[in-house]
């Protein structure tokens, strides 16, 4: 009966099955039901006696519209489905007139046909909206039909999937920048509202969706957000602009289209979300849950009795058809005829959801989120009907205590247990574009490749009941395409163009060409052990070394890279390379006495016959590099993002006036050291991941937070040896536009100005002071060109006044690529982050997106103006440490320009110079990678070698 966008009707509503929207008249069609109003209206015409007889027997009066009300009823139980004449039609209902045929000849094509394995070559025809043809060289046959009307991409061995599916997206009701008029994620009226739509509330202005197409997303489902238990209907829209430029023309299935399935969407949510909201419990929520079930229950009890006495034509009394705009989409529900998508994290909100769905027998269309699924895979089994599907995220974790115990390697043991896994991302940190991504992560932790890619196209597109349409490529689909630039598994894959509905999106796409081996499927380590550890201990395996030793040789050492100077960069100082080929592989290796490394070249020029109460360790073509510098995230003063008690808390205000006396009043400066956490598990994870150390400053929502510290990631405790390198690191601020209430921008600058000139007092003077003259670097956290460029002037009128230079860094700086060459012509220093940037606040909107949008990224247009550089984390995430290598080795990928030294160099040797860190280079750590370089997705963190502490943590 085709999309059932609008509620059930009533008796006195079912003259006519038109509705308005906005301008147009959509017709709903379904030819099952036309099939069973044709019939009963046959009965009524050639039997009319048949009526008579109920009319003379029950002693009713028949309804002039009673075949209405006979072809309502008998679809009530009526399943959506594809329709079986589907693929029969020969143009899309999406075709966009004037669209030219395209053939894409010389593919590399994975379908995601046969359980994902599927892959051919050859060629694919695009024509009136849908796919004609898949695989074969069939250029000739292809001129032959369309002759010069047919346009020929030729991609040259390229790779070609199904464009991808984000299962959970909030794209135009949580837009892009975030603005108070357009907030329409979640309403608070209510804590079961399953009458509402996002797709009343689908900003077609949001400007993620050229960055979500940007990542090869094709198509999304709108979900509303998880405040409520039931927070409503959502809709699956296609990612492309039309030319009627409505919300509704967005929508996979056309509204009023005969091939449309039927099948509806409703977001549900336990755990923590309502209970914040509203204030409650889980208890409480699960109460609202069955209570509004139960009215369905009723409503939908009242209507099968209604359809039973007019089925058996007991027409006296009955009345109208029992309906109820307010939970007629729970009805459904029950009827089978609605996908339930249910936020949900811990293993009690599961269960609880579970006994709800055997209770009023219903299924759940796929968990999100789903933190906790892998640690209870049998009891996710036990909802009614077919398992739930388990949409989830690669490493996103720990933000909330019902997060704690996510895992990394929740995918692969999902996908072993018999489960259908879904990667998905969050609107923040992790935006659509970056779908792939985490795709990519499953992958490399473990997740077989087939249902690693399946996981992102055919797996959501099934779930949502679409996949006769998208999320695969073959005959009558759906002309949802991305030609990628390598394998669609490869970090920093890309696309060089996407089609949608048969239309190329990319005007002019950038591309780089990319080295041969990412061509290729990655090789990815073995994670067997820790993947099993995750199921031992609950999600919260052990993050200590396995073994300190003082003495180690590593063979098989492809690579060292070092700091050989205070204040140089990253070199490569060992290169297996180098050796003539009977010494390269095994025969290369590096010694390590008491924690510092002596040696690195052959095992004669070692002299490694000669060592003795030496352990030996295979790195299998690894390699050596400096340890990592994570800045950013709250490593070392937050455990739980969400939970107040396991965090250091804000510094008090400076501008608020609200510092206490004992303090110093206007004149404390706070200092993080004070407050830093030490075994956090993300700061454990970060340091198992390279990141050995981290610049933490304290938590702020002012504009002065204080004094940045540098620590170890890896230490027990302050007291330990080297726990804390550097007490004091840097000043930092925050600059921007806040919310209502705060100071304004001019209000903050004139405090810096003032402070920079010397009005400050106590201990907060003397650090302005430092920095002023240069011996303190002061970090300003900023996102605004206007802002940024203010900045600037400012630095030029202190460093007048002093006759010094003020060591000036932005950290976030979405907008400095703007004035890139001002920046270096000022000596400005930037920390990017997050890396890959995205449009979230309006200060920060005018972003530089890189690949394949812009030529170059924000990191190579500052370096090209000789700003210096580092890379940070995403400001308030702990949890994104742990990646900072693989956004390293992205950045270096789509500027080909850059050396792996310059890239190591970004979160090494510059940060220390952005940041104060005042290190020898024969004190840094060092961090060993088995089974390739820092930034491949073949190695793996295997040791640490600290020559502070003398000693090797082996991983």
């Amino acid at each position: 009966m085709g999309q059932r966008w609008l509620p059930s009707r009533n008796a006195t509503e079912i003259r006519s099955t038109t509705v308005e929207l906005g301008n147009q008249q959509y017709r709903r069609k379904h030819s099952f039901t036309h099939l069973v109003f044709l019939l009963s209206s046959l009965i009524l015409v050639y039997f009319p006696g048949s009526w008579y007889y109920y009319s003379s027997h029950n002693t009713s009066n028949t309804p002039i519209n009673a075949a209405r009300i006979l072809s309502r009823c008998a679809e009530l139980d009526v399943l959506p489905g594809t329709p079986p004449n589907f693929h029969a039609r020969t143009e899309s209902d999406r075709y966009q007139s004037g669209n030219m045929p395209t053939l894409i000849h010389n593919a590399t094509i994975w379908t995601g046909n046969g359980d994902g394995w599927e892959q051919v070559n050859g060629d694919i025809l695009l024509d009136r909206g849908i796919i004609k043809w898949v695989g074969g060289f069939r250029l000739k046959e292809a001129k032959s039909l369309f002759g010069t009307g047919l346009t020929i991409v030729d991609v040259k061995g390229a790779w070609v999937t199904p464009g991808l599916v984000d299962i959970h997206s909030h794209a135009g009701v949580m837009s892009y920048p975030q603005l108070s008029g357009a907030a329409d994620t979640n309403s608070i009226l209510g804590i079961t509202q399953p009458w509402l739509r996002s797709l009343d509330g689908l900003n077609t202005h949001d400007e993620e969706y050229p960055l979500i197409v940007a990542g090869g997303v094709t198509t999304s489902h709108i979900l509303p957000g998880s405040a409520n238990a039931i927070g409503g209907q959502a809709f699956t829209i296609k990612n492309r602009p039309t030319l009627e430029r409505s919300s509704s023309s967005r929508l996979v299935e056309q509204m009023g289209s005969p091939n449309s399935t039927g099948w509806r969407h409703l977001k549900q949510a336990c755990g923590e979300n309502p209970s914040r909201t509203y204030a409650g419990t889980r208890m409480d929520t699960a109460w609202a849950l069955r209570t509004a079930y139960d009215e369905a229950r009723k409503l939908k009890l009242k209507q099968d009795r209604f359809c039973a006495a007019a089925m058996a034509g007991k027409w006296n009394g009955l009345g109208e058809f029992p309906d109820d705009l307010k939970w007629e989409a729970l009805v459904d529900v029950l009827r089978g005829k609605v996908k339930v998508h249910n936020h949900c994290y811990e293993a009690v909100d599961f269960d609880s959801i579970v006994r709800l769905t055997n209770e009023f027998k219903f299924p759940i269309a796929a968990f999100h989120h789903a933190q906790e699924a892998y640690l209870v895979p049998d009891l996710i089994k036990k909802a009614w009907g077919p398992p739930p599907a388990l949409a989830i995220f690669a490493t996103f974790a720990r933000i909330k205590r019902e997060a704690y115990r996510g895992s990394e390697f929740a995918p692969r043991i999902l996908a072993d247990n018999g489960l259908r896994v879904i990667m998905k991302v969050r609107t923040v940190p992790i935006s659509s574009r970056n779908l792939l991504y985490e795709a990519q992560q499953a992958h490399y932790y473990g997740l077989p490749d087939n249902i690693a890619l399946a996981s992102v196209t055919t797996t959501p597109a099934a779930v949502l009941g679409l996949d006769h349409r998208i999320g695969s490529l073959k005959a009558g689909a759906y002309i949802d395409v991305v030609v990628w630039d390598s394998h669609p598994l490869a970090l920093g894959a890309t696309p060089k163009q996407v089609y949608i509905d048969g239309i190329a999106q990319l005007k002019t796409p950038y591309n780089v060409e990319k080295p041969g081996v990412f061509q290729d499927r990655p090789i990815t380590p073995n994670f067997d052990k820790e993947a099993a550890q995750a199921i031992e201990y609950e999600g919260l395996p052990p993050l200590r070394p396995s073994k300190v030793l003082e003495n180690i040789v590593f063979t098989n050492v492809n690579n060292v890279w070092s700091r050989v100077d205070s204040g140089t960069g990253i070199q490569n100082t060992f290169d297996s390379a180098a050796f003539s080929n009977s010494l390269q592989g095994r025969h290369t290796v590096v010694v390590v006495e008491n924690g510092r490394i002596k040696c690195a070249g052959s095992n004669m020029t070692c002299q490694t016959d000669n060592l003795v109460g030496f352990a030996t360790v295979d790195l299998q073509g690894g390699s050596l590099a400096p340890g990592f510098i994570t800045y950013g995230a709250p490593i070392g003063i937050a455990e739980i993002g969400q939970e107040p008690s396991t965090k250091d808390g804000d510094v008090f205000d400076v501008l608020s006036g609200t510092i206490p006396a004992v303090l110093g009043g206007d004149g404390a400066v706070v200092v993080a050291v004070d407050g830093l956490q030490f075994s956090t598990r993300d700061a454990l994870l970060a340091y198992r991941t390279g990141m050995t150390t981290a610049v933490t400053p304290p938590d702020h929502s002012g504009v002065v937070s204080g004094l940045s510290t540098f620590f170890s990631t890896g230490a027990n405790h302050k007291l330990e040896k080297d726990a804390v390198i550097q007490d004091v690191a840097a000043l930092h601020v925050t600059v921007g536009y806040q919310s209502n209430g705060s100071p304004s921008v001019s209000t903050q600058i004139a405090l810096l100005r003032n402070l920079l000139s010397g009005e400050g007092k106590g201990q907060l003077g003397e650090a302005f002071k430092f920095a002023a003259e240069g011996a303190l670097p002061l970090v300003v956290k900023v996102e605004s060109l206007d802002i940024i460029a203010t900045l600037v002037q400012l630095k030029k009128e202190i460093d007048l006044k002093t006759g010094k230079s003020l060591r000036l860094t932005l950290s976030g700086a979405a907008e400095a690529h703007l004035i890139a060459e001002e920046l270096g012509q000022a000596g400005v220093g930037v920390i990017v982050l997050p890396t890959r940037p995205i449009p979230a606040e309006w200060q920060s909107r005018r972003i530089l997106p890189g690949l394949p949008l812009s030529e170059k990224n924000a990191i190579a247009t500052l370096v090209a103006h000789n700003v210096t550089v580092g890379i940070g984390c995403f400001p308030g995430w702990a949890w994104t440490a742990r990646n900072t290598r693989f956004d390293v080795a992205w950045a270096a990928l789509d500027s080909p320009d850059f050396s792996k030294e310059q890239a190591l160099s970004l979160v090494s040797s510059n940060l220390e110079i952005l940041l104060g860190i005042r290190s020898s280079p024969t004190d840094s750590d060092m961090v060993v990678y088995k089974g390739g370089d820092p930034l491949a997705f073949s190695s793996k963190v295997v040791g640490i070698i600290s020559s502070r502490r003398g000693s090797v943590d082996l991983l």
